[in-house]
């Protein structure tokens, strides 16, 4: 063994040294120094398997060696041993505590018990670091994820906690970034999760490059990362990292040959400015992304205030559609669609209300929040079960043919069950495919267009007419009409605007008007709301009006109404 004996005794020294010699059974190397000084200055220059580290000398005690020695991996790797003169056994125990695996008092070292020190100490000191080694395996699987490498969230906020503290007793700020991916599960729920695990490892690595090497980054949870900026001296450092980092994650994934598109919205909030405790940056933080998110996506948005205000009465509605889908309180209203020729109803189109309580939210506010948080699956279930049970019994008690139009949201033509709960519903009511109409927004052809034409498709081949919604709201493109089983086209409320003054306008719908007719299209004008657009409509040859001119959508039993309105007409006739 290669042993070192640090000891100021010269006696106590050449008496360890001898028993440790006579000892012909194993072959030592053994180097005496005199203080702790020496002794540090020895370990940092050579392995030493066995330190004989005497308690008491005269500038610093041996343990003050032992702990400096412990306390730094790099000249803690070596087996220890405490000697003394003393017998006290308080002093043995603590020298235990701070890392030595024996503690011998000089007056009963004898030469097999100083072997058999040496032996155990290794031995004991071998186990203690496969224990330890084993402890560091466990705790980094337990800070990592296993998927990216990076810390996770359990180790990210103690991370947070440490560069708080450091940057307070520095009196510098700390940037905390929530990112989350855009429409990612879109990707993981069309193409599968190995393929989205390959874009979230990728995504890492564009991040990386835009971080310097001591900035913290964690994956907190399926497409969700955190990243710390601390020493920041104004707020434009951290917008030209984050514009970085925007910069490299919207740049197009490569998957077999296939081309991915993925986008990055981030929140960023400043350490004391906008928080003081690690928790509550993080919850900032998080808000400014959801600011992000509903601001338009691949963005980043700075913490205000007021976003918490908005968070939260997000939080409010969000709960609040879980509870009324669940108790079944949202209420369909009907808007009547009408012949342009005949001022005859022809169909109605079914918009969901928020139920009849104290609070109420318009349907731009708790439609976005349902699909955001995946709830307008259930819901879009809700409104076609109970829109179609509801025309089942218009048709029941009236001959006039009605069709009904159900708006789909982007979420739900992204599952092909979509398809099956239409069928099984149309069945249980016994109505004809025909007599549905389904409303598509061009917002929804723009993601996994591949997988909305099979669907769709599959939708008209199976009787389903397909309506075009909100045509001209600027995701346009004439390849639509051409590429998608449309039948329908519904001009968006864009013609409200219309005036004697607005030429050009003008000549544009009367341009779409016609080119829509000759491709044999059915053509509806939604949002009417003046005679002027009326008569518009009626020099266009429009098919079909909707709007506040004629009707507001209203409950069934108004809808009843003018029905029994015609019964009654045609029975006069």
């Amino acid at each position: 063994m290669n042993i070192l004996i640090v000891d100021d005794d010269l006696v106590d020294r050449k008496l360890i040294k001898k028993m440790l010699i006579s000892d012909g059974s194993h072959h030592h190397d053994i180097t005496e120094v005199t203080c702790v000084s020496e002794g540090l200055d020895a370990i940092e220059n050579t392995h030493f398997d066995i330190i004989l580290l005497d308690y008491n000398m005269p500038k610093e005690d041996g343990i003050e060696m032992l702990i400096e020695m412990r306390a730094k991996p790099k000249l803690g790797n070596t087996a220890i041993i405490m000697i003394s003169s003393s017998e006290n056994s308080a002093l043995a125990i603590e020298c235990i505590e701070a890392g030595a695996q024996d503690f011998l008092p000089k007056g009963d070292i004898t030469r097999d018990s100083l072997n058999k020190a040496l032996i155990y100490a290794k031995k004991r000191f071998e186990a203690e670091q496969r224990m330890h080694n084993s402890y560091l395996a466990v705790k980094h699987m337990a800070e990592r994820d296993q998927l990216t490498g990076l810390s996770n969230r359990y180790h990210f906020e103690e991370i947070l906690k440490v560069m708080i503290a450091n940057n307070k007793r520095a009196k510098n700020c700390v940037a905390l970034l929530a990112l989350d991916l855009d429409n990612f599960k879109n990707i993981n729920d069309t193409l599968g999760h190995s393929v989205g695990d390959e874009i979230l490892i990728q995504t890492v690595e564009r991040i990386h490059s835009c971080l310097r090497q001591n900035e913290g980054f964690a994956r907190l949870g399926g497409d969700e990362f955190a990243v710390i900026i601390g020493g920041i001296c104004n707020i434009n450092q951290i917008g030209m990292i984050a514009n970085r980092i925007l910069a490299e994650v919207s740049k197009p994934f490569l998957h077999e040959g296939r081309t991915l598109n993925c986008s990055v919205s981030i929140g960023s909030a400043l350490y004391p400015n906008d928080a003081t405790e690690s928790h509550e940056l993080l919850k900032c933080a998080d808000i400014a992304m959801y600011r992000s998110k509903q601001s338009g996506k691949s963005r980043i948005s700075f913490y205000k205030e007021q976003y918490q205000y908005e968070f939260s009465r997000r939080v409010d509605i969000q709960n609040s559609i879980k509870e009324h889908i669940e108790e079944k309180n949202f209420r369909l209203f009907y808007q009547p669609v009408y012949c342009s020729k005949t001022q005859m109803m022809t169909g109605v189109e079914a918009l969901v209300r928020w139920p009849d309580t104290t609070i109420h939210y318009t349907p731009d506010e708790f439609i976005p929040i349902a699909e955001e948080c995946r709830l307008i699956d259930p819901l879009g279930k809700w409104i076609i079960a109970s829109a179609l049970e509801q025309l089942s019994l218009w048709q029941q008690s009236y001959e006039t043919p009605l069709t009904l139009s159900i708006n789909i949201s982007p979420i739900q033509l992204q599952k092909k069950i979509l398809e099956t709960y239409l069928l099984e519903t149309i069945k249980t009511y016994n109505l004809k495919t025909s007599s549905i109409i389904l409303e598509i927004t061009e917002t929804a052809f723009m993601e996994n267009s591949k997988e909305v034409i099979e669907i769709l498709t599959s939708l008209s081949n199976k009787g389903f007419r397909i309506a075009l919604d909100d045509f001209g709201m600027g995701y346009s493109s004439i390849s639509h009409l051409i590429s998608y089983p449309i039948d329908i086209v519904k001009l968006d409320k864009s013609m409200q605007s219309l005036d004697g003054e607005n030429n050009k306008r003008l000549k544009i719908i009367e341009s779409l008007s016609l080119m829509l007719k000759k491709l044999d299209f059915s053509v509806v004008a939604e949002g009417i709301e003046t005679k002027a657009q009326h008569q518009l409509c009626k020099k266009l040859n429009i098919d079909y009006l909707q709007g506040f001119l004629f009707s507001k959508p209203m409950p069934a039993n108004e809808i009843n109404l003018i029905l029994d309105d015609y019964c009654r007409k045609i029975i006069l006739k």
